[in-house]
């Protein structure tokens, strides 16, 4: 008996120590395809348990990586078979353009949001990372519009670079059909990309400078600041509000009408999330104290904010790390 659990020891060490480098980029791929940073963790923990229920019979034909990649993209089409698709505001309908009034929220459980990545989540210099690019909103956004498989199909070909034959194997079908289904995916993702050839990355000087200012702005309830730091072609929008706004007049006439209040009703944390400057976010309640509000997630650009995503999930400031109140 002693030397079953020995061996049963040994076994769940080697697979600990083959497999703990995967986890960061396996939720990395989970999240792309899940959009969601909540499921992902609960799919990358499914995989895990099924990669050890399988590891005895694991006999090395392939790479330890691209077998857990094949059980986890396999999890995640088995998970979001039944599921509607995360979006986000902008997905819903076009930008608002009727009478002034607050943004209208959707009704609980009308609509599943998308929800953002912590970077520090998948930052991990012992991993296999992928581009930064690959996790950005706008794409996760545009991969959601896409069938599930097409969605795998076209993560595993372009973004973890597998073969067409490996994701073949992967998705247990055959290298003709991996390769329509990247050309289906490549022509839907063509209809709905946006250009980003002028964005920053979040270590950039100006994309920080753009971060302070927002945060500022907020936590001194300048509209002014605001208008500085915003592109003329700026949207916003915030889950879990259907309304979103485009163009910088019409954001701040919203956020000045409905939103900024009086100074120090806001209170802001510098992050990053999905590769962009992010902020969690505090909110002063009725009795004084700031409590957790949600994360905004900028897109910054050489020439100002080009896109503002809220997520009003006071959860969200916790997952990121922060405590869910702020001391004044």
């Amino acid at each position: 008996m002693a030397g079953r659990q020995s061996a049963a020891a040994r076994d769940q060490d080697r697979f600990a120590a083959e497999t703990a480098g995967c986890r960061r980029e396996l939720l990395a791929h989970c999240y792309r395809m899940a959009g969601s940073a909540h499921d992902a963790e609960d799919l990358v923990q499914e995989t895990y348990l099924r990669a050890w229920r399988s590891y005895a019979g694991f006999e090395g034909r392939a790479s330890i990586r691209s077998w857990l990649y094949a059980i986890a993209t396999n999890v995640c089409l088995t998970a979001l078979e039944p599921r509607r698709n995360r979006v986000l505001p902008s997905g819903l309908t076009g930008p608002h353009d009727g009478p002034d009034r607050p943004p209208v929220p959707a009704a609980p459980g009308e609509v599943s949001w998308l929800e953002p990545l912590p970077d520090h989540w998948v930052a991990d210099p012992a991993a296999v990372l992928v581009a930064r690019e690959s996790l950005r909103l706008a794409l996760v956004v545009s991969l959601q519009h896409l069938p599930a498989r097409q969605r795998a199909i076209l993560l595993l070909r372009e973004v973890l670079a597998f073969t067409a034959p490996e994701t073949a194997r992967i998705l247990g079908t055959t290298t003709a059909a991996v390769k329509s289904g990247l050309q289906r995916a490549r022509a839907r993702l063509d209809d709905l990309e946006t250009p980003t050839e002028d964005l920053l990355e979040p270590t950039d000087r100006r994309a920080r400078a753009l971060l302070e200012g927002y945060i500022a702005a907020f936590e001194r309830s300048d509209a002014g600041l605001l208008e500085r730091v915003l592109r003329a072609d700026a949207t916003l929008e915030a889950a879990p509000f259907r309304d979103w706004y485009a163009g910088r007049v019409k954001c701040l006439h919203l956020l000045e009408t409905y939103v900024l209040g009086t100074p120090g009703d806001w209170r802001m944390s510098a992050t990053t999330a999905n590769g962009q400057p992010a902020a969690a976010v505090y909110h002063r309640d009725t009795g004084g104290v700031l409590r957790a509000h949600g994360v905004v997630v900028l897109t910054p650009t050489v020439t100002g904010i080009s896109r503002v995503v809220e997520f009003h999930d006071p959860a969200l400031v916790t997952a990121f790390g922060f405590p869910d109140r702020c001391p004044d």
